[in-house]
């Protein structure tokens, strides 16, 4: 029998040695492999137990992607945190682009230290198209993501010859996650606990354009705790660019200084 998950894209679990549990949420068509390396980077720099759990419809075939909604990704999401909060005492959220929105949007309701979004989309452009994605992908179930070269966007192309994704975005999940988005814009007040926003500079992928992403979600935050670091010379892909542990000492410092607030 062929492996139905792609080989490295696994999900993973590395238990630490602190009370900090963090759950790591990877991107839209992406996979934990995405989130690996700053896992491994949390474990083993800070001993925080790190789980990065593959969302519903991902690392597999497309086809899986296009059947499912983006409360399956929210369930999948939901899934780790209990698992997570069976060993760690103090639950953390991190995640990547929509693996970020789906983190904001968990930290409305669960009950969480943390929250950290890197290159975290609130919002898709106007195209009349998103609002009959159901329809049209009977027709076109899929899109090219990039007209440009492949990895054109990375700083560190060794990574990016190691990164996986899907190669096409289901069109029926693009509406589902036009859903998902506008389910966050929702929840953004109602997230209070401390939250850090990293995006870089140089992110062309975003869509509406990086810095106005993070300051929409920045503005619009209930958490009186907020911060946000804008790096550069990194792509979309934070945790596996170039500046990757510029993102790994921040989310640590950002998570010590935390647990040290707590009474």
């Amino acid at each position: 029998m062929t492996h139905l998950i792609i080989p490295t894209t696994e999900p993973f679990f590395l238990p630490g040695k602190s009370k900090v549990g963090v759950l790591l949420t990877h991107g839209f068509t992406g996979t934990p492999k995405e989130m690996r390396w700053m896992g491994n980077y949390l474990n083993r720099e800070a001993g925080f137990t790190c789980l990065g759990p593959r969302l519903a419809g991902h690392a597999t075939f497309p086809a899986d992607m296009a059947r499912t909604h983006y409360e399956d990704w929210m369930a999948s999401l939901e899934d780790g945190y209990n698992l997570l909060s069976g060993v760690a005492d103090h639950i953390y959220l991190c995640g990547l682009s929509m693996g970020g929105s789906l983190s904001l949007m968990a930290a409305s309701y669960l009950p969480v230290r943390g929250v950290i979004a890197m290159a975290t989309p609130y919002e898709l452009p106007e195209d009349w198209r998103i609002n009959f994605t159901d329809q049209i992908a009977f027709f076109k179930p899929y899109l090219p993501k990039s007209t440009e070269a492949p990895g054109t966007g990375w700083f560190d192309k060794t990574a990016f010859q190691e990164h996986i994704s899907y190669p096409r975005n289901p069109i029926r999940a693009i509406g589902q996650l036009k859903r998902l988005l506008a389910s966050l814009r929702e929840a953004l007040p109602k997230i209070t606990v401390p939250t850090l926003l990293i995006n870089s500079a140089d992110d062309h992928y975003l869509p509406l354009g990086s810095q106005e992403s993070m300051e929409y979600i920045y503005t619009h935050l209930g958490a009186t705790q907020k911060q946000k670091l804008l790096i550069h010379g990194s792509g979309h892909v934070l945790p596996r660019d170039a500046q990757r542990e510029t993102v790994f000492q921040a989310a640590i410092q950002f998570i010590q200084q935390v647990e040290a607030n707590q009474p």
